[in-house]
């Protein structure tokens, strides 16, 4: 049996994944960056996108929205601030969510409300990002 890397996904709001897996692309703040398994350490920061897990031939994808990886000896640890299976996500839904976001953002009348419609479109727009690919 080929070796397989060990990779656990965990949010604030629950472990999302934990097994063995062939790899990890991983959306790092320098780039995207392949954890196989006996990889080398290596610590990055995520950006938002999406981290492509790949067992036996089938690919998942997962929004990441922020955090850290943590490659080891031991595999790979994903703790990010959220974590979406792209699955999971209607497009449409996407679409609609970041039309209200942008009307938000137009009609904000003060820097907090602004500052938060930003953000809410940023989000949006990697999550609509990531469905893409």
């Amino acid at each position: 049996m080929a070796d397989k890397l060990s990779f656990a996904l965990v949010s604030p709001e629950r472990e999302l994944f934990n097994g063995e897996v062939d790899q990890v692309v991983v959306p790092g703040s320098e780039g995207e960056f392949g954890v196989l398994p006996n990889h080398s350490p290596v610590m990055s920061v995520i950006r938002p996108g999406a981290l492509k897990v790949l067992s036996d031939g089938a690919e998942r994808r997962i929004f990441v929205n922020g955090g850290f990886a943590d490659v080891t000896p031991e595999g790979l640890t994903v703790l990010a601030e959220e974590a979406i299976d792209l699955a999971d996500i209607d497009a449409a839904q996407i679409e609609q969510e970041l039309k209200n976001a942008s009307e938000d953002l137009r009609d904000a009348n003060s820097d907090a409300k602004r500052e938060a419609a930003q953000r809410a479109v940023a989000r949006l727009e990697s999550i609509r990002a990531a469905l893409a690919r």
